[in-house]
């Protein structure tokens, strides 16, 4: 009985935990449409913005069990904002652009610049507080 329920709980592991490597999209090669809805088709963000900032940036929390990372860093929390698209709110202020979006991860602003780098990535990194940092990706 507990090697049957074992192999069932093995077999289901991989579908409960989903991983995925964001490295790819956060060469800034795609819209904010089509890396926050990608994220969101596999299950991998909840589709509702848990914070959306006055500059229209709406923050996506990953779901239970996500194990996202960028250039190596486990990933927290996705951002993004594409103009005029449904999937976005907009803010109280400006918006920051057409389209931006990015990745918030958990590393010194220093480690993530240098994998940024290291990948041949534009995207810019801003530090959010100590040891948290943002993976940004704003064509315009």
């Amino acid at each position: 009985m507990k090697r049957t329920l074992l192999a069932v709980l093995a077999a289901l592991i991989p579908a409960i935990c989903a991983a995925a490597e964001l490295d790819e999209p956060l060469k800034c090669g795609v819209s904010a449409h089509e890396f926050i809805g990608t994220l969101e088709q596999q299950y991998l963000i909840d589709p509702t913005p848990t914070r959306v900032e006055p500059n229209s940036i709406n923050a996506f929390r990953p779901t239970s069990g996500a194990n996202l990372t960028a250039y190596g860093f486990h990933v927290f929390a996705l951002v993004g904002f594409q103009k005029d698209d449904p999937m976005f709110r907009a803010g109280a202020g400006k918006p920051i652009g057409d389209s931006a979006y990015g990745a918030v991860v958990f590393g010194w602003m220093d480690d993530v610049q240098k994998a940024v780098t290291a990948a041949h990535s534009p995207a810019v990194v801003h530090k959010v507080a100590p040891h948290i940092t943002a993976i940004f990706c704003n064509p315009d």
